[in-house]
């Protein structure tokens, strides 16, 4: 009978104890991330890093950006066109694509390639330097680690998204375009003047506050995620990939969020 009554007991003391540690868990993300606020409007700001960062999250990830830009394009072109062939509204194809890429697929795929070539480098980075007490010799030095390494990777974050994003857009809309017009032979002035009567400011506000959200929220998730790395090169590997996959989760559930509240 003392067995039996345990386990419900047991069970709820799991229970508890996981809530505990979520509760704690985000209470660490929060108190992390204001504390970036706080040091990224305190000056003095340190411009050479912001400008490494930069180039480290937004000009390395071109290429991949720009490949996957063009066969996403390509691809919405193509399955696109052979869908609305079927209502006989081919017509359509421009603005078809051009909303899909600025609106959602835009946002997250770069987001999602983004934080899978400079997000995981960036908490492998700063996990690294964790693990080999170069964070600790900063505080020894009286420089503070989150000017040096949190900061400018947070701004970074909100500069390079937006331009990537951009990129990502313009690629994948001539990519829908060498594959409607080149060669499944609609009409170029067809595919950009339904596209320019159909697509307005709002469509791209909406892409741009996204990419915004997603610039903090990568940076934010993987810079937490090095900073408090565990031990050993262990430690470096689970924290790159759990930031990875928790960016990428939340990546796809604040676009359905954003996307229900900015229609």
């Amino acid at each position: 009978m003392t067995t039996w009554a345990a386990r419900p007991v047991d069970l709820v003391a799991l229970v508890g104890r996981a809530a505990l540690s979520l509760v704690a868990s985000l209470g660490r993300f929060g108190t992390f991330f204001a504390s970036a606020v706080a040091y990224a409007v305190t000056p003095p700001f340190k411009m050479r890093q912001l400008v490494g960062r930069i180039h480290f999250i937004g000009y390395n990830s071109l290429v991949i950006i720009v490949l996957t830009g063009a066969f996403t394009g390509m691809v919405l072109g193509l399955q696109v066109f052979i869908t609305l062939s079927r209502f006989g509204s081919e017509a359509f194809l421009g603005p078809a694509v051009a909303l899909s890429l600025i609106r959602e697929l835009g946002p997250v795929l770069a987001a999602l390639m983004v934080t899978g070539r400079a997000g995981s480098a960036l908490t492998a980075e700063i996990g690294i330097m964790r693990i080999t007490e170069q964070i600790d010799a900063l505080t020894v030095m009286a420089l503070n680690p989150f000017r040096y390494l949190v900061v400018p990777s947070i701004v970074a974050g909100i500069i390079t998204f937006p331009l990537m994003t951009s990129i990502f857009d313009v690629v994948g809309i001539f990519g829908g375009y060498l594959v409607g017009v080149k060669l499944l032979g609609l009409s170029q002035g067809t595919y950009f003047g339904e596209m320019k009567s159909f697509v307005d400011l709002g469509d791209v506000t909406t892409g741009v506050w996204k990419s915004l959200s997603f610039g903090v929220l990568v940076t934010w998730v993987c810079t937490y995620k090095g900073y408090h790395v565990g031990h050993g090169a262990e430690g470096v590997a689970r924290a790159t990939t759990q930031a990875v996959v928790l960016c990428s989760v939340l990546i796809l559930v604040w676009d359905y969020f954003l996307g229900s509240v900015l229609k």
